[in-house]
Formats: structure tokens, sequence, C-alpha cells
């Protein structure tokens, strides 16, 4: 595989090559990903997968009219033939006044932040074997599991690179490591599915097999008899595995696309109270191994520490050059893109700080509620707010958690229930996006 100065070189020449065939503009995308995964089932080997892959994506500008190609044949012919075609297909395209590169002064210069993300590690079939097979095991030693759905362990290595015809080249190489198991508990009609699963950039980082094993066994098991729940409205609390989902909403309402076609519910709320006093969600795009991590943008501006909400207060859109052009702003370093088509947009590491009540106080202040683990479907308008979805998890009775449930929809409005949110004190950096346990004060729940 390529290192990321190879790759950096690979964007720039494509680029180079449609500035000289008459391109206005132009930048590229280049990735490279070498992977291997292993599962298996019921103890014994299932499959192996091993895939190699390199992509050139080419956008050019003529103009205001602009076209994209992409390409997995790297020979120069078929590079000069790639070119020639998206210019042509360029000047056949509409006019789009927003469209066209990053702004030049943004452009980050220097080096590129170093920001660990790469491990080295080259994978090994029979370790990767071993892994899945432990947490496999591990699950499947859980008193009441009855069968198994698998165990996998997969480990790969990518290098990305962009380069603009105005002046900007970077490239970086990250690993990615991941475990997880799931199993199946009870007998007949009354059995029920579980898994767990982590992922890391550094194989270091991973949890146990053991413990991954274990925790899916013990969620399995703890689902089995599942309940219903009496209709009405009532505190809902979500599980860590889930509560993340809640920024992933606000995120699809920020983005600069929805706010200029004005398809966001959060349309006119910029500048606003939309959470509660004290809340901050934070986008660090520069942790150390982070999941979504990155060195620059995807128009190559710099990124750095956002508070996308303060003290409650909705502080940003995220924006990327063509949508920022439209709102009379300026982009804020949260372009992303993949090999084909223009940029969209997306945060890095994102999370919102935890608050001052653990869970278990949490629970106990609730007296009657809700606890989710699963939540199922995509039940949500981006352009009202209105939120429906199915959910499985435990009844809270009393201040304690007791009974599982299922079956069971959790409705509201995204502007009320981000209002009505408090965070638990047990965040932990563990996915890409990270919200600790979270409390909603009165959705609508809908089950007997």
């Amino acid at each position: 595989m390529l290192n990321s100065d190879q790759a950096r070189e690979r964007a720039h020449d494509i680029v180079a090559r449609a500035s000289a065939a008459g391109a206005d503009a132009a930048d590229a995308v280049f990735s490279a990903d070498r992977s291997l995964a292993v599962s298996v089932r019921m103890g014994a080997l299932e499959d192996v997968e091993r895939s190699e892959s390199e992509e050139l994506g080419l956008r050019v500008f003529v103009g205001t009219r602009s076209a994209s190609v992409s390409t997995s044949d790297l020979s120069s012919e078929s590079l000069d033939a790639l070119v020639e075609r998206a210019i042509a297909m360029a000047r056949e395209a509409p006019e789009d006044e927003w469209a066209g590169l990053a702004p030049e002064a943004m452009l980050m210069r220097g080096g590129v932040p170093q920001l660990d993300l790469d491990d080295g590690a080259e994978a090994e079939p029979q370790a990767l074997r071993d892994l899945a097979l432990a947490a496999e095991d591990a699950a499947r030693a859980v008193s009441g599991v009855t069968n198994s759905e698998g165990g996998s362990a997969s480990a790969s290595r990518g290098v990305s690179a962009l380069a603009t015809s105005h002046g900007f080249a970077g490239g970086y190489a990250v690993t990615s490591h991941s475990l997880s198991a799931s199993v199946l508990a009870g007998t007949g009609s009354g059995m029920e599915r579980d898994y767990a699963y982590h992922s890391a950039r550094h194989a270091a980082m991973l949890d146990g097999a053991e413990a991954i094993g274990r925790e899916a066994g013990e969620r399995a098991v703890a689902r089995l008899n599942p309940g219903r729940v009496p209709s009405g409205a009532m505190p809902v609390i979500f599980d860590p595995r889930v509560s993340s989902g809640m920024l992933g909403h606000l995120m699809g309402a920020i983005g600069g696309a929805a706010i200029a076609r004005k398809t966001s519910f959060l349309q006119d709320a910029l500048g606003t109270q939309v959470f509660a006093r004290g809340i901050r969600i934070i986008d660090d795009p520069h942790r150390p191994r982070g999941l979504r991590s990155r060195p620059f943008d995807g128009e190559g501006l710099p990124v750095s520490i956002t508070a996308i909400v303060e003290d409650g207060m909705l502080e940003t859109w995220l924006m990327e050059s063509a949508s920022a052009r439209q709102l009379g702003l300026e982009p804020t370093g949260h372009a992303a893109r993949g090999v084909a088509g223009a940029p969209g947009v997306s945060p890095g590491n994102l999370y919102m700080e935890a608050g001052g009540i653990s869970p278990e106080a949490m629970v106990r202040e609730t007296g009657h509620g809700l606890y989710v683990t699963s939540l199922i479907g995509q039940g949500v308008n981006g352009v009202t707010g209105d939120y429906s979805r199915g959910a499985s998890g435990f009844l809270i009775e009393q201040g304690e958690i007791t009974t599982p449930v299922s079956e069971i929809t959790i409705a509201g409005n995204l502007k009320d229930m981000f209002l009505a949110l408090t965070p638990a004190n047990d965040l932990v950096f563990r996915y890409g996006i990270n919200a600790p346990t979270l409390r909603i004060d009165g959705m609508t729940v809908a089950g007997d």
C-alpha cells in the first residue's frame, strides 16, 4: 500500500493533469484500503475475508459548472481519459453560482498534525481468529445463552489524500481494529438476541475479548421474557449505547446545506437556547487516536475544537464552502467527502459533556419510566423535528430498573426533547460520537 506522501502525490498529479487540460479549478481525493476480517460461529471458523482497494476521485470546474468522476484504474492512460471525460461533463453541466473550491486564504498551511491514528500493525488471520473465538466463547459461557450468531475480529489500514489546484495537498494514514460477539438466549419463540463490540485505532486499545463476549451474553439474557409498557407520557432514559443518536439528529439539523435549503427544524435557531442551561456539545477532530480524528477537512481547511452548543445555546452551523457562500458566511472546517461527488459536512469526534448526576441517581429520581437500550427504525423528520422510533429496554419502577420490555414506540419533537434533556456524569469516549446516559422528561410512550 502507498504511504501518505505517495498518496498525496497521486492526488496532486491528477489535479495537475486537469489544470493542464483546461479545467479552471480542480480537486482530487485518493483513497486506499487494506482489510482483513475473520468470523467464527459455535467455536469453528466460518469466514475469512481480505480486501484491498485503491480509488481516485476528481472534481473539475469550468467556470461555475462542475463534474465529478472516479476510477480504480490508476494507469496513466486511464487518468488522462478520466480528465478529458470530467472536463467534457463539466462543460455540459448546469451552472451553480455557489460551487467552487474552498477560499484559498483559509487553506491549511504547514505540516499535517500528527494524531497517532496509525499503529502500523499487520494483523494475521490466526490472531484475529483467536480473538473472535475468545469473544464468542465468553459469550456462550454466560448462563442462559443458547445459541450464537458468531464472533468477529477485523483489522484494516487506510490512506487518504486530498489535493486542490489552488495550493493544498495533504495525506494521512489510519488503522482500525474491531471485535464483536452476538448471541441468543432462551428457546423457541422466546429467544432474544444481543451483542457487544468495540472499535479502536490502535489494537492495544481494544477491550479484552472476554469482556466483550461476557457483555454480549449478559445483555441477551437480560432481555428474556420482555413485557409491555402501558401507554402514556413518562421520562425516558437513554443508555449510552443509544444516547449518541441525539447528537446525530442535531448534526443533521445544523448542516449548512439543510439550512440553505430551509429544510431544518432548527432553521432559525442559531444563537438561541436549544438545550438546557449548562449543556455543552463539543467537536474535537484533534483527539489523539480518535475514531473520527482528522488533520484537515474534505476541502483542505484546518480543523479545530469547536463548541457547537455552549451553555445550551446553538453557536454554529456546520458548513462546507458551497453552503457557506449561499448563506453569506465562511466555511467552518467540517467538509467531508468520499471519492465521488461534492463535499458534505461531518463533525470529528463529537461529544456532549457529562452532567452532574450519576446514572443510578437519575434512575432513582425518575420513579416510573423507561430505560432504553435499543432503538429501531428511522422515524425522524428533519424538517419538522418529529421523532418516533421503536424501542426496547427495561421498565423503571419506584426508582429501580426492573423487567425487560419490548415492542414499544417512543415519540416527541426534537425541539422539546433537546430542551428537556439531562445528561448523567458517565461520559466515556468509546465511539466517534459520544454522549453520557441521557434522560428526557415527558416523552410519549406507546405500549399496551
